[in-house]
């Protein structure tokens, strides 16, 4: 698997990452442990070097995981992980407090059994810490060896701007996909303007885009989806265009339609790295084999325009989530 590169300072990792939330957290029960180390591992196999996880995810438990699962990898493969969500009575918490980012760096290290996080994101912005002070607290961490790189989750090109004028920022995280197209319009050409390299998560609308739901889909009342506007019977009915479309293409190509999403992804820029998630073996293999998979500049072209007369049904948040993105 080719690599690319994530801002300036060399953060070299393979072309697609993995996201490892899932496994723990987030889209029903956690999965088993030993299943997930192994996935993990075969991830390395397969060429992947790039794990996302947070301190959130679990609680503590996804860091946990891919600290046990990677140990043996030390110094072959890149770990980012993130701060500033705590999990209080249930509900997520923002805060970014410099002592609390240095409580928060202590725990993930340990966790994840490394001597420094290659990329240490902010989870979300936190309206209430200045990101002057945020960037500046994880420049002290990066002088001190605890963290390799700096890293930012949904935030807005202003803060972008702000952040990365005090510590240069490698990477942001965003979602971004064939079906969440919104970073096209102010944060690719941010990120190109200042060379920092975008990640994105849900790189194939959380399992959507694969085709694996209709509207006759139901979700376990753990699983994250069960409360996104974008996973109601109607919308995913509504939406199943966006699916029929990329299977078309993927006939052509000989592929699968997640594959099409993801070459698609990794055709916009050099410097995007997704991070798909799965639990499983033969989804890992797959999304990996998308690394390979070769879009012409005409197919590129067909399928950016077709995707975008398809009219979209439904939001990607509830309100209240999506106003803790773009601040």
């Amino acid at each position: 698997m080719q690599t690319r590169t994530l801002g300036t300072d060399g953060l070299s990792v393979s072309c697609m990452g993995l996201g490892c939330m899932g496994m723990s957290y987030g889209y029903g029960p956690a999965s088993d442990k030993k299943d997930m180390i192994a996935l993990i591992r075969t991830a390395v196999e397969n060429g992947v070097t790039f794990f996302d996880t947070a301190e959130c995810y679990g609680p503590f438990t996804n860091e946990e995981l891919v600290g046990e699962a990677l140990a043996q990898y030390r110094g072959q493969v890149a770990i980012a992980t993130k701060f500033g969500i705590s999990i209080i009575n249930g509900k997520q918490i923002t805060d970014s407090r410099p002592e609390v980012i240095r409580q928060s760096v202590e725990g993930s290290l340990k966790r994840l059994r490394i001597e420094a996080i290659d990329l240490y994101y902010q989870h979300r912005v936190d309206p209430n810490v200045p990101i002057e002070d945020v960037a500046g607290t994880v420049k002290e961490l990066i002088q001190e060896g605890k963290v390799k790189h700096f890293g930012l989750s949904e935030p807005g090109v202003h803060t972008i701007r702000r952040a990365h004028a005090v510590q240069p920022v490698a990477a942001i995280q965003s979602e971004y996909s064939l079906w969440w197209r919104r970073p096209e319009q102010d944060l690719l050409p941010t990120l190109e303007e200042l060379g920092i390299g975008l990640v994105p998560f849900s790189p194939l609308g959380k399992g959507f885009l694969t085709g694996r739901f209709d509207a006759a889909t139901t979700f376990d009342k753990s699983d994250f989806r069960s409360i996104l506007p974008r996973f109601t019977p109607e919308a995913l009915a509504a939406n199943q265009a966006l699916v029929t479309l990329l299977q078309n293409f993927a006939a052509q190509k000989n592929a699968t339609p997640g594959q099409i999403a993801l070459a698609w992804l990794l055709a916009q820029k050099p410097w995007i790295v997704p991070i798909p998630g799965t639990t499983k073996p033969y989804r890992l293999v797959e999304n990996a084999g998308a690394a390979s998979l070769h879009l012409e500049a005409d197919e590129l072209k067909q399928l950016t325009r077709a995707a975008s007369e398809i009219q979209l049904t439904g939001e990607r948040y509830p309100e209240e989530l999506e106003k803790r993105t773009g601040l």
